[in-house]
């Protein structure tokens, strides 16, 4: 961060608020698309979300205390979450009906990123080795455990719970995707200059909002480039940008554990509710 911090623009808690409200509309769009009845514009607002969580992450993590803490706080309701997931994705526990179920891995991402984070800072500290180590390890993790379950079958299902739980694993597809991972390395590689990390992030987002996805998009039948901002818009993460640069640099006041609390607790409300109204309706 620069060195002088304005009075005026937003706090951190601002930007958490922006980023829990168009989180929760991408999220109503998520469980209840089903019903055909929310607008597409929900999930548009949401692309806001993830963005402007990781930057406060990086903030966070930059500037707490206890980085132990701050991780262990992120890692244990990971933890939680993914090994639930492992019920409902091989087990079949909790599932909808129709055979939906919440995939929600932001938490996945966080953890998996303050890992190579800190490897990131050991290699400036010159611990070389250990931080080789944590940037090395978690982005190899899914190879080493899909070897081990192919050379040894009998592993795949303890491995495949080591991976939704305490070993979490990113994936290609979804909030623990590489995307997001890139994310959240050129957030924090750039985060000492205000101007230049949002630069950077904005660079990322038209490669991977407009050249990534136009290029994936243009293997299904009748793409056109319109759709980046209709069907296939990851682009309108870009849109936080200028809250990015808003920010003030300050904490804000009070609301310290709510995004820990608000997170698991509204996927799952919002998963009952949308139960519920799919035996309504069917």
């Amino acid at each position: 961060m620069e060195n002088t911090i304005p009075s005026k623009g937003i706090t951190e808690t601002g930007l958490k608020w922006i980023a829990l409200v168009t989180m929760v509309l991408d999220h109503i769009h998520y469980f209840f698309s089903f019903t055909g009845r929310v607008p597409e514009w929900f999930s548009m607002a949401g692309r806001l979300g993830a963005p402007l969580f990781m930057f406060c992450l990086v903030e966070g993590f930059t500037h707490t205390h206890s980085r132990k803490h701050y991780f262990a706080k992120v890692y244990i309701i990971s933890t939680l979450m993914s090994a639930l997931l492992f019920l409902m994705t091989y087990g079949g526990v909790l599932v909808r009906p129709d055979g939906f179920y919440p995939c929600n891995g932001i938490m996945t991402a966080f953890v998996i990123l303050m890992v190579i984070w800190q490897g990131i800072d050991w290699l400036g500290e010159k611990k070389i080795l250990p931080g080789l180590a944590a940037i090395i390890l978690p982005l190899a993790w899914p190879l080493i455990a899909s070897g081990l379950s192919v050379c040894f079958p009998a592993l795949a299902r303890p491995l495949g719970f080591l991976c939704y739980s305490f070993l979490p694993m990113w994936g290609i597809t979804g909030d623990s995707s590489w995307p997001v991972l890139v994310m959240g390395l050129v957030l924090y590689l750039f985060r000492k200059n205000r101007k230049t990390q949002v630069a950077a992030f904005c660079v990322y987002y038209l490669l991977y909002g407009v050249v990534y996805m136009g290029w994936m998009a243009s293997f299904l039948p009748d793409f056109t480039w319109s759709q980046l901002f209709t069907e296939y818009y990851e682009i309108y993460g870009i849109l936080a940008a200028p809250l990015m640069l808003w920010y003030n640099g300050r904490r804000g006041g009070g609301h310290k554990m709510l995004f820990y609390i608000f997170y698991p607790a509204h996927v799952y409300l919002l998963y009952a509710l949308s139960w519920g109204l799919y035996l309504m309706l069917n």
